[in-house]
């Protein structure tokens, strides 16, 4: 295949990146399995009987499929030739996401598995490359109709339903190699220090070879700004600190998205450059100062919008890099300053184009409506796959300077005092883990419903009262330190006491609106639908008012930024074509919010930006 033909061509970990790599998105051979006897019947031994274009999944018509049915197994084969450069090195063949419970044979030998749809995995495609080699590799995904499993807005009817839309089976991301050598670096963790104007730099090693060191230079526009190095064979991690001159000091933020250039290498003993990789970074931080959430030390308040990152030809997987870029710009031109990536984890590539184009994100697992009540096996009801995932999803995206918060878990249901079941125990579980890999940042134990980790850093809940004025007088009690919280139909509490944390409306809205609504076609918001897009227009400046007219919340999130599927209550169609005025959608929200104008908090580097804009 010719390389301009090749789906989803780009680099799919921008922010840890070597030189030399292969693609290996493109035709695989496909077979499905409906019966997972696939083992059994030699499926990892032939050549497999279709053909799909990878990293699009089966359901969706870029795959050259299109067959939205159940896939409870699924099989992928294809030939992987390395390049001559690469000869002895070890390969790794990475996996950006396979949903859900993947395993990876390589010349017939297993050299990888790995559960849950939403999270990288890498195995090796061989110890040391030879050129002259055909590598065969075979991989099955098994996604079965029932039983628990972190699914996202995935439904488990044959038609997708309310907020439920298409499945997604099998490879949708992309798949790619790389020579390493040995030893070789490992992902950083970067951790911005505003406080001290530098940058703390963690990069694990593969092996600890006596004399190596870890060197990392920090750059911008006019050439190398610090540089450190530290030695590779004491600690499993090697740790540089690298404070930045004060006159380049220049903090990300929204208005000024400004990112630093980073090269990351490791030395032998003798000082020969073993490996090497780049890498960027954003200086900003995050505090919290009452009822205020600070970026740089400013109150910031938060429009954000959700964003489910579904597309009519790709699913879960976007059909371009352009289309991830070009998301951002929407939701930017209406009026929005961030989003929830919501109910998925979403591709890296995102995130890349967020960094740069300063919107603020908060970072998301896909496990709605996880409950304590279901039967065993229902469809999401927590395990501890959830708890591995999720970590893996923050570990991948913690040096994204974009991610403003962490929601590891979305509208739970459990009932107050109940007994602790095994959901109290998850979202505890996560959230303690979410802060013990992130302290940097601010968590919501779940968005909306049940908050069941008492003190967490930020509370919220979802309303999608139409009436602003009633929207007020719901949203009325923060005042008085009793805010609206989401309960049970009956009125039994789901979550521990608000105890005075930042808090936000992190869903509202989702205007029943679409222009072009046929006869009979399967359409959905919330609320009344609108009669006319005048209707709209005031209903959404009414609602939003009463959110940015209270001095005690700290952002929103308004639902949502495109329609999906029957769901069509996006500011956008779901193919991204204007559906109303947006002019005015930014217009609403324009003015400064009654949280900032309060004046907490103060930037120390306010003087350094303005020197460098």
């Amino acid at each position: 295949m010719p390389e301009t033909a090749i789906p989803r061509p780009e680099y799919p970990r921008p922010q840890f990146v070597r030189a030399e790599w292969q693609c290996l998105n493109g035709t695989w051979q496909f077979e499905m399995d409906p019966g997972d006897s696939g083992l059994e019947r030699g499926l990892p031994d032939r050549n497999l009987t279709g053909e799909i274009v990878v990293p699009f999944c089966p359901e969706a018509p870029l795959s050259g499929i299109g067959d939205p049915d159940f896939h409870p197994a699924v099989w992928y084969r294809r030939t992987v030739r390395v390049p001559e450069g690469w000869a002895g090195r070890r390969v790794l063949l990475h996996f950006q996401a396979v949903d859900h419970d993947a395993t990876v044979w390589v010349d017939g030998v297993e050299a990888g598995r790995h559960r849950g749809g939403f999270t990288p995995f890498t195995c090796d495609l061989a110890a040391a490359a030879d050129p002259a080699h055909t590598y065969t590799v075979v991989v099955r995904a098994r996604d079965p109709r029932s039983g628990p499993q972190a699914r996202g807005k995935q439904a488990i009817t044959y038609r997708g339903r309310g907020a439920h839309y298409g499945r997604t089976t099998g490879i949708w991301q992309t798949v790619w190699c790389e020579p390493v050598p040995d030893p070789h670096l490992g992902r950083p963790r970067i951790t911005p220090n505003v406080a001290a104007s530098a940058l703390r730099v963690t990069v694990p090693v593969s092996a600890n070879r006596a004399g190596h060191r870890v060197r990392v230079t920090v750059s911008d526009q006019t050439g190398a700004l610090a540089q450190a190095q530290t030695r590779a064979d004491l600690d499993l991690a090697a740790e540089v600190w690298l404070p930045l001159p004060d006159d380049r000091v220049r903090l990300w933020c929204p208005e000024d998205p400004h990112l630093y250039d980073l090269r990351i290498e490791l030395l032998d003993a003798d000082g020969a450059v073993v490996d090497t990789a780049e890498s960027y970074a954003g200086l900003r931080s995050f505090a919290i100062d009452g009822l205020a959430v600070l970026l740089n030390g400013e109150v910031r308040f938060q429009r954000l919008v959700l964003d489910q990152g579904y597309y009519p030809d790709g699913l879960m997987t976007a059909p371009t890099d352009e289309a991830l870029r070009r998301d951002i710009e929407l939701t930017m031109a209406a009026g929005f300053n961030g989003a929830r990536l919501h109910q998925k984890v979403f591709e890296e590539r995102y995130l890349y184009h967020a960094d740069r184009a300063g919107l603020m994100v908060w970072g998301e697992f896909g496990d709605w409506g996880s409950n304590a009540t279901g039967p065993p096996g229902h469809n999401q009801q927590p395990t501890a796959s959830f708890v591995t995932q999720w970590l893996e999803a923050v570990e991948r995206d913690y040096s994204h300077p974009s991610i403003v918060g962490w929601c590891p878990l979305n509208e739970t249901w459990q009932r107050l005092h109940d007994q602790i079941t095994v959901l109290d125990d998850v979202t505890r579980g996560m959230y303690l883990a979410t802060k013990a890999a992130d302290p940097t940042r601010p968590v919501v134990d779940a968005s909306g419903y049940a908050h069941r980790v008492p003190g967490a850093d930020v509370y919220d809940s979802h309303c999608y009262e139409q009436d602003p004025e009633v929207l007020g007088n719901l949203m009325a009690g923060l005042a008085d330190g009793e805010p609206f919280v989401n309960a049970d139909r009956d009125g039994t509490a789901w979550s521990v006491p608000y105890r005075g944390q930042p808090y936000f409306c992190s869903e509202f809205g989702g205007i029943w609106w679409n222009p072009d609504a046929r006869p009979g076609e399967s359409s959905w918001g919330y609320g009344e639908r609108p009669a006319t897009e005048e209707e709209l227009q005031q209903r959404f400046a009414g609602l939003v008012a009463v959110l940015l007219n209270d001095p005690r919340m700290f952002g929103y999130c308004y639902t949502q930024l495109t329609d999906v599927f029957q769901e069509q209550n996006g500011i956008y169609r779901f193919d991204r074509t204007d559906k109303l005025d947006v002019s005015r959608i930014r217009a609403a929200q324009q003015r400064p919010a009654a949280i900032e104008q309060a004046g907490h908090g103060s930037n120390p580097h306010r003087r350094a930006q303005e020197v460098h804009p």
